[in-house]
C-alpha cells in the first residue's frame, strides 16, 4: 500500500509551469485526481509525461499529457509526498516459496 502525507488538511495547488521539475516523489493533481510523474517518452519535439494515479483515486490507469495539457491541467500538491511501499524482507522471502 502507497503511503502520501500532507502537512495541511486543504490542498494547496501550485501550477507546474516547468516540466524539468516534475518529480517521482510529489504528488500532482490533474483534472480532479491526484497522481504521480513516471516520466516522460516521446521525441524532443513532441514529448510525452506519464502519470498514474495514486491509490483510493476514481481513475485507475496511467496516462499520457502532453506539454500543452500538462501546462494547462498539471498542479503541484504542497506538502503532500508519495513514497514507496516497503517490503519487509520475511514477506519477500514469503513470496518466493
Amino acid at each position: 500500500m502507497a503511503h502520501f502525507t500532507a502537512n495541511k488538511m486543504e490542498l494547496n495547488l501550485i501550477k507546474v509551469y516547468d516540466t524539468t521539475l516534475l518529480s517521482s516523489s510529489k504528488v500532482y493533481q490533474i483534472n480532479g485526481t491526484l497522481s504521480r510523474y513516471l516520466g516522460d517518452e516521446g521525441s524532443i519535439q513532441h514529448p510525452q509525461y506519464l502519470f498514474v494515479p495514486l491509490p483510493n483515486q476514481r481513475k485507475k490507469v496511467s496516462f499520457r499529457l502532453n506539454r500543452n495539457k500538462l501546462m494547462t491541467r498539471c498542479y503541484e500538491v504542497e506538502g503532500m509526498v508519495y513514497q514507496k511501499p516497503v517490503v519487509q524482507d520475511n514477506s519477500q522471502q514469503l513470496q518466493l516459496f
